[in-house]
């Protein structure tokens, strides 16, 4: 089973507070832009693949990096505490941002596949990251 160490704890309390800040900071955007949903993974694929250039690209990488964050933190505290079998076995060192690219590659190969980009996101995202990370 795998374990937080401490380190990785701190470093993922600092992502937290950079990403809070990040919200903080710009909280017009967070308000404004109201086309940010996760009703499917469809709706997630667009979030976190906002373009730099579009105005809503601030709040859309927020919202694409907290939600993976979320994600991969309940996995590991859910197969942890309950000695659950773990679905995303990443290496140590694999950062939110690969799990971005991950997520991305996935939905790219599966954007024709209307079942899989309707399920809830959080299948969607974690099919992807037990594809690119598989527990062996």
């Amino acid at each position: 089973m795998p374990t937080i160490s401490r380190s990785r704890r701190a470093r993922l309390k600092a992502a937290s507070v950079t990403l809070l800040t990040l919200a903080i900071a710009h909280p017009a955007a967070a308000i404004e832009d109201k086309n940010i949903s996760f009703d499917t993974t469809e709706d997630l694929y667009r979030v976190c693949s906002v373009d730099a250039a579009d105005p809503s690209y601030t709040a859309a990488q927020v919202a694409c990096t907290a939600f993976i964050r979320a994600t991969v933190q309940y996995h590991d505290a859910v197969s942890n505490k309950k000695q659950l079998k773990p679905l995303i076995c990443y290496p140590q060192g694999a950062t939110i941002a690969d799990g971005r690219t991950a997520f991305l590659g996935w939905a790219q190969q599966n954007a024709g596949d209307a079942k899989r980009m309707s399920e809830m996101p959080v299948v969607g995202l974690v099919r992807a990251l037990s594809k690119a990370y598989p527990c062996k």
